[in-house]
């Protein structure tokens, strides 16, 4: 992919380290480019990285899946999206490994990630952990990520219930993640309804966005602390660019126990991305009639004259008698 001095979608992006104090272990990057040489459909990549462990070097394991992430999906597009986020989050996870295992003071780091690419209007997405990709769409937010955690797991199973969850010690235990010492499996299911099956849920990838569609990742500073029906109120009732700071001053207010990061992305409404070829002037007046110069306008022309001509003719002659 080649970088793009303008991006094609509204952005806008805020982190946090929370209200506790604690060193910021949250990496986000959104870079905007075109697909490809002679190819210029615009390509918007955004991810956000939450690092676990932070005595093993969460922060450091961050970056690395930010920096390539990034770095091998513009190298190896155009090609089939899904694939190759697929490649780049394992690509990412051995270099996380790698690194851990050559210096005893990362031993363990790792890191969460949700990535989202929008090529066009379409969106491909990846997520490994409990950073989340929700969608807005007029009036409701649907999470598309699947959170791989302890809790999550137990709610599938049925063997923990909902109001199970609040304060459950397993919480914040997570099965899947980017630095794992096992093969991993990027998630690329895009869940638009709960009861979708896997199969259905990764045919959704490529998923055709509408103007005014919102994006959000985020990580789950801001999810243990507000529930999905308060995060559509403020994404509801915000001005775009305020969404970001809006749901971190909202979390540090319940508690601001962990990092916050927030990612949002906007379709632009049709009026807001479509410019005619030409632009009529404002007029002050109205424009001077102009007579067409066709042989019809001419014979009409010509016919008003001739009775003009006709009613003086016939004037003249009744004075005369």
């Amino acid at each position: 992919m080649i970088p793009a001095k303008h991006a094609h979608l509204n952005i806008t992006a805020a982190t946090h380290p929370g209200a506790k104090g604690k060193p910021n272990e949250d990496r986000y990057s959104v870079m905007a480019y075109r697909l490809a040489p002679g190819d210029d459909a615009p390509s918007i990549l955004a991810l956000l990285a939450d690092g676990i462990g932070g005595h093993h070097a969460g922060e450091v394991a961050a970056e690395l899946a930010v920096k390539n992430i990034t770095q091998y999906v513009v190298q190896h597009s155009p090609g089939d999206p899904a694939q190759i986020l697929r490649q780049a989050f394992i690509h990412a996870n051995q270099i996380i490994l790698d690194q851990s295992q050559q210096d005893p003071s990362k031993t363990g780091m790792g890191t969460t990630c949700v990535c989202a690419w929008v090529i066009g209007s379409q969106l491909y997405a990846s997520s490994m952990g409990d950073s989340r990709l929700y969608l807005r769409r007029g009036p409701e937010l649907i999470r598309l990520t699947t959170d791989h955690t302890w809790i999550q797991e137990a709610l599938a199973r049925g063997t923990l219930a909902p109001d199970q969850v609040k304060g459950h010690p397993n919480a914040h235990i997570i099965r899947r993640y980017l630095g794992s010492t096992k093969a991993i499996h990027p998630d690329l299911r895009l869940r638009l309804n709960p009861s979708e099956s896997d199969t259905l849920a990764e045919a959704n990838q490529g998923l055709q966005l509408l103007p005014g569609d919102q994006l959000l990742l985020c990580s789950d500073g801001l999810t243990d602390l507000l529930t999905d029906i308060e995060i559509h109120e403020v994404l509801r009732t915000s001005q775009f660019t305020h969404i970001p700071t809006h749901l971190i001053n909202l979390a540090n207010l319940r508690g601001g126990h962990d990092n916050i990061t927030v990612v949002a992305l906007e379709v632009p409404r049709q009026s807001e991305v479509t410019r005619p070829v030409f632009t009529a002037p404002v007029l002050e007046e109205l424009p001077k009639l102009k007579v067409p110069r066709t042989a019809a306008s001419w014979l009409m022309v010509f016919l008003l004259l001739l009775a003009i001509f006709m009613a003086g003719a016939l004037l003249v002659y009744s004075l005369a008698h």
